[in-house]
């Protein structure tokens, strides 16, 4: 062999070492998704207590704030109220979905709260394991307790008495057809579903899902246990039903609203983010809504710029500027329906954003921009005031909430809390 034929296969066995293939055992290993959060929240009882006071209230007077104004577009709003600060009193009429009552006092709930209240009795009425088919069955029993109580004989004799029964049983049927067409097999529970309120992606899971943010142990579980439950959301509202769960949990382990607003991007155990073509719709809802707040931030106006701010509004004309940006924003994006479950979690994301973790600052914006706005602010006051835990509520607000809801429409948040305290601590919520 030559000297130049030895190194010229020298050079190719050289070449060859260098270049050749990565065998099986030295490929590299795809990236491991850490979890959002490893540790498991835990507290003792008073600290518990004053988160979960502080959520059922939160929540309860997010959907008070937004009572009287509920549907509103924000210049009727501005008309009639300039820019509401706190409790107004609910001047509208009775309804199944809203107040069963007529004109009630400032404090005042709707169904967003009464969803609340059914949840607690869900949540702790024994040790079973909690799904799907438990939740339906329990929506469809408490649809058939109601109708029962018609045979009542105050209903033969009192047509008051009628009204308000047959009120009770309106605003939970939509639900109970859907939950017993559950119980009866695929085919039925899709026609009913793919009924329900219209067929419209409507917010429904999203008016009791954040409870079980209250009663799990990490965001991911909080996420999971939720989603089994939107027995009554479409397409991707399940995923945001189950979000605001996730979000909840963080306002119970956190202060911070960045931790709380990301859970929204990294807790996907259903993998959303993997769809075909279309991604995961509700993070690019969330990450415009983020978008429109931080662009917002940047403008400015000359102080020669003619802007009608309105009566009652404490901020500068810079920041009514900047809030009515975000406004426009979101009023560019609004659905065909104000309770649609993207426009809902549009409006929370870009309410807690530009709230920068300020109760009251986030509920007037929410509840001053108007649409669906009660319930929007019911789901940001419970994350808020998990978060805060009741003792840093505002008081006025806090008092007047408690006082109307335990006098008036016998609602005891107080004891509902106190009651899922004493479940939490004396049996465990299974995540079959």
């Amino acid at each position: 062999m030559t000297k130049t034929l030895g190194f010229l296969l020298l050079l190719f066995i050289s070449f060859n070492l260098s270049c050749k293939r990565t065998s099986p055992n030295e490929a590299i290993e795809a990236p491991k998704k850490a979890s959002f959060t490893k540790s498991t929240f835990k507290a003792d009882e008073a600290i518990l207590y004053d988160k979960i006071l502080g959520a059922l209230v939160g929540s309860a007077i997010g959907d008070a704030m937004g009572a009287s104004t509920e549907m509103w577009d924000r210049k009727e709003i501005q008309n009639k109220y300039g820019y509401i600060l706190a409790l107004t009193p609910a001047e509208r009429i009775q309804s199944p979905e809203g107040t069963w009552e007529h004109n009630l006092s400032a404090g005042a709930t709707t169904d967003d709260t009464r969803w609340k209240y059914l949840m607690v009795s869900y949540l702790s009425n024994d040790k079973r394991n909690i799904d799907a088919t438990t939740f339906s069955k329990f929506i469809s029993d408490y649809y058939q307790s109601e109708v029962l109580l018609l045979k009542e004989p105050s209903i033969l004799t009192s047509t008051d008495s009628l009204d308000l029964r047959m009120e009770k049983i309106d605003w939970i049927k939509e639900w109970a057809r859907v939950a017993l067409a559950y119980q009866i097999g695929p085919v039925a529970y899709q026609e009913a579903q793919n009924r329900f309120y219209g067929g419209e992606m409507s917010c429904a899971g999203m008016l009791y899902t954040p409870m079980f943010g209250l009663v799990t142990t990490e965001p991911e579980e909080a996420y999971s246990l939720a989603y089994q439950h939107t027995l009554f959301d479409l397409g991707y509202a399940k995923d945001i039903s189950a979000l605001v769960a996730a979000m909840t949990h963080m306002g119970m382990r956190t202060q911070d609203m960045d931790s709380i607003l990301d859970a929204s991007v990294y807790i996907d155990p259903f993998k959303y983010q993997d769809s075909r073509l279309v991604g995961r719709i509700s993070y690019q809802i969330a990450n415009s809504a983020r978008r429109y707040v931080d662009l917002s931030k940047n403008l400015f106006i000359a102080d020669s710029v003619k802007l009608r701010v309105p009566r009652n509004y404490k901020g500068s004309k810079q920041d009514w500027a900047r809030q009515e940006l975000v406004y426009d924003f979101l009023e560019k994006d609004a659905r065909a329906i104000p309770f649609h479950a993207g426009e809902i979690w549009e409006i929370l994301i870009a309410g807690l954003s530009f709230g920068e973790g300020n109760f009251e600052k986030t509920m007037q914006f929410i509840v001053n921009y108007g649409r669906d706005n009660d319930t929007v602010a019911a789901v940001a006051g419970m994350i808020l005031g998990a978060r805060d835990g009741y003792s840093k509520l505002p008081d006025s607000l806090k008092t007047q909430v408690l006082l109307i809801n335990k006098e008036q429409l016998g609602i005891n948040l107080e004891e509902m809390a106190q009651t899922m305290v004493n479940s939490m601590t004396n049996t465990s919520i299974n995540n079959p």
